[in-house]
């Protein structure tokens, strides 16, 4: 990185008073200490405390010092300072940063103090960042000759602290969602703390109980030692069906019930789950690349897990570095881990996508070189997206267009062979609008998700309390066995579903098909069947879609689309909810396409009639964040980035009676009486930013649905047909769609 380095050994040392690990996201109050070096510092010279964009730590502040995140400042030798706070000053990835400017000089030895967090005056602390990191750096730069020229002190002067996770307050089971009977597979028990760090603080012993008998499935798991995280292999089932493992604590109660498996007689693949998407503390994320592979197999139990730090920031040993983790870390048949990089290009020429490679010691072609002062193959950087793709025309690899900081503009450029998929999906939030750009431009594109996760934890990204605005997504690969070949293999055919998160088994397939062919590489390939990521040529007038979800929660609806269109809605037990006293309010969209893309909701609901029972979060995946209520009032302040976050009010009558919504971005008015079976929809503006209000039933939905619907196919018109599924947790996926065309004269 750019950066003054004159003797960096003379610039003093600095230490921190916290020497036991603060657990993260509680209050905390911390004393750095500088103590200049040979030059002192000049008058009007300056050092700076900076932290990783990814911190999402309180917001410090200098002028309430009742008020949370107050910092106090002195010198031991009564100097006076000036301070100030900023975000996005400072060269990336240290964003945030104390500048503390010396009014008169210091002399070697003395001493700048700084207290994060002060209580002296009451204040209550400052919040630590809500996620695990072994060396949380306080970054000291500085400045001794009033120059504006920065030299970071060295690395073993540099004050850290340890974070460590909380006690635990969610559980969790995670299986796979399709395997073979006989197949041996593995149940992962897992404990959170309430910002979604794994842990082990008071452990405890859980009992197992499964739906149907399990081979080799023990009575009860133990998580002590086991970092929040217990995997439990070599099971197995001897008949097909579905099956779900409910988590007990000592007194019988369930706290846990995992997401189904289904077991096949036979099949020709398995599902495996990816996070290929992420970045460690080499660039702009925490703890390092190597931690980084470890949470994604161990803690998130992923079965891939692919590293796209941006490439401005890749050096080339960081490169080599990273090319040899993914073939020291990977195991074929349990884990794989792919080298690869995250294509920077501002949005102007192409913006961010993502490359995987699938053998190591490959080229990174940059699309810029902003933090990286080394010389090596500038002839090999890709300015743009054309070039990118011309420079991996000959190469074995995938790209995948992601909307991340820059979104990318899939009508720059596209190669069908090497971007097969486009990213709906991470902890920035939700893009259906990239894959809908993509069919405009008439793509024959699949849907993937991913987290980006900037947290150290790939797999199971929580987004905090920063900029962050969703639970990072996961990718569902239909595989017949776990090796890089069959992955890229299957990837190009489009072989996968996306969601947010979540595990659900989802099969959808097109049936009846007469004279039909299916697109292969080595030519067309006879077939009766189309699955998931298909194009299809057949000669029939129709085909039958057969559609089977079975997941970690009711299912509060299904769209099946043809592309843009949607040829039905399918909402379980109409019905009951027609007789329902359960009513989702709910807020979705983004303002617009760009970094400043969340919305911010304060909302107030308020009933004329109806009595208010409860209010309960959905999507709400920061805890500091809360339902209030009363008999007649419910409110709460959220914020979405593209997705949905809601709140479901249990009234004593729904039948009758006003709603009143009021927020800062919208206000209306509705007669209960009114809302049936159609959700009740107020477009506010922006990218789908609306108010959505829904009947639900009083009990849980069904989690599991089988469907079959009679698609009539027109002649030399390519159907684009695909699952939307969004679950009562308010998690959602995609199926990648089957791409189907009936031939004039077949």
């Amino acid at each position: 990185m750019p950066h003054n380095s004159f003797r960096p050994d003379l610039m003093g040392s600095a230490k921190i008073d916290a020497i036991e690990p603060q657990t993260c996201g509680e209050l905390a109050m911390v004393t750095l200490t500088y103590t200049a070096g040979h030059f002192g510092i000049d008058d009007s010279g300056s050092i700076k405390v900076s932290f990783r964009s990814a911190s999402d730590q309180t917001r410090f502040q200098l002028e309430n010092p009742k008020a949370i995140g107050y910092v106090s400042v002195r010198t031991s030798n009564g100097a006076g300072v000036n301070t100030w706070y900023e975000s996005n000053r400072n060269i990336r990835p240290w964003h945030h940063t104390l500048y503390i400017q010396c009014k008169r000089f210091l002399a070697e030895g003395d001493k700048i103090i700084v207290c994060f967090g002060d209580r002296s005056q009451g204040g209550p602390g400052y919040r630590t960042q809500t996620f695990v990191e072994k060396t949380q750096e306080f970054r000291v730069h500085v400045d001794a000759f009033a120059t504006y020229d920065y030299v970071v002190l060295p690395e073993e002067r540099q004050p850290k602290i340890e974070l460590i996770a909380g006690a635990p307050v969610a559980y969790f089971a995670i299986l796979p969602t399709l395997r073979t009977v006989g197949d041996q597979f593995s149940l992962g028990v897992k404990v959170e703390d309430r910002w979604g760090n794994p842990t082990d603080r008071n452990p405890a012993i859980f009992n197992l109980r499964a739906s149907r008998p399990v081979q080799g499935l023990p009575q009860t798991v133990s998580m002590s030692g086991s970092g929040g995280v217990v995997r439990l292999d070599g099971l197995s089932v001897d008949a097909p069906g579905e099956l779900t493992i409910t988590v007990e604590d000592g007194t019988g109660t369930p706290v846990a019930v995992s997401n189904t498996l289904v077991s096949l007689v036979e099949t020709e693949f398995r599902h495996f789950w990816s996070d290929l998407h992420g970045q460690s503390e080499e660039t702009i994320g925490t703890n390092s690349a190597r931690d980084y592979f470890a949470f994604a197999r161990d803690k998130a139990l992923v079965d891939i897990a692919g590293h796209q730090g941006n490439d401005f920031q890749v050096t080339d040993s960081f490169w080599r570095e990273l090319n040899e983790i993914t073939a020291s870390v990977e195991q074929p048949g349990n884990f794989l881990a792919l080298p690869g990089y995250e294509w920077s290009g501002n949005t102007s020429v192409g913006g961010d996508h993502n490359v995987w490679y699938r053998r190591e010691g490959r080229p990174i072609y940059r699309s810029h070189r902003a933090l990286i002062m080394e010389d090596s193959r500038p002839d090999g950087d890709a300015l743009d997206l054309s070039q990118l793709f011309e420079r991996l025309k000959d190469e074995d690899a995938l790209v995948v267009a992601h909307v991340g900081g820059r979104y990318a503009d899939v009508g720059y450029a596209h190669d069908a062979k090497l971007e097969p998929s486009v990213e709906v999906h991470s902890a920035w939030g939700t893009f259906e609008w990239i894959f809908e750009e993509a069919l405009e431009a008439g793509y024959r594109i699949g849907i993937v998700g991913g987290s980006d996760d900037h947290k150290g934890r790939p797999g199971a990204s929580y987004p905090g309390a920063s900029k962050f605005g969703s639970y990072g997504g996961l990718t569902c690969h239909l595989l017949p066995e776990l090796t890089r070949d069959a992955l890229f293999r299957a990837f190009r055919q489009r072989r996968h579903y996306a969601t947010t998160g979540c595990r659900p088994f989802i099969d959808l397939r097109l049936g009846g098909l007469d004279g039909a062919a299916r697109e292969w590489s080595g030519g067309p390939v006879p077939t009766h069947e189309a699955l998931i990521g298909d194009i299809i040529q057949c000669a029939g007038a129709d085909a039958i879609l057969s559609l089977r979800v079975a997941a970690q929660c009711g299912i509060e609806r299904i769209d099946i689309r043809d592309g843009l269109q949607t040829i039905e809605v399918i909402k379980p037990v109409v019905e009951a909810r027609r007789r329902c006293n359960r009513l989702r309010v709910q807020c979705e969209g983004a303002e617009y396409k760009g970094r400043g893309r969340m919305v911010n909701w304060d909302v107030q609901v308020r009933f004329d009639g109806p009595r208010v029972l409860s209010a309960t979060p959905v999507n709400f995946w920061n805890p500091d964040r809360r339902v209030r209520s009363d008999e007649s009032n419910v409110s709460w302040s959220g914020v979405t980035t593209g997705g949905a976050d809601a709140v479901d009010i249990r009234v004593d009558d729904a039948s009758s009676g006003k709603l009143m919504f009021s927020s800062n971005v919208t206000k209306f008015e509705l007669d209960l009486a009114d809302l049936n079976d159609e959700d009740h929809v107020v477009s506010c503006g922006g990218l789908k930013k609306t108010v959505r209000i829904m009947r639900l039933p009083d009990e849980s939905l069904p989690s599991s649905i089988e469907l079959t619907r009679n698609l009539p196919l027109d002649a030399d018109v390519e159907r684009r047909v695909f699952a939307r599924i969004v679950f009562e947790d308010g998690h959602m996926a995609w199926t990648s769609p089957i791409y189907i065309r009936r031939s004039v004269g077949a």
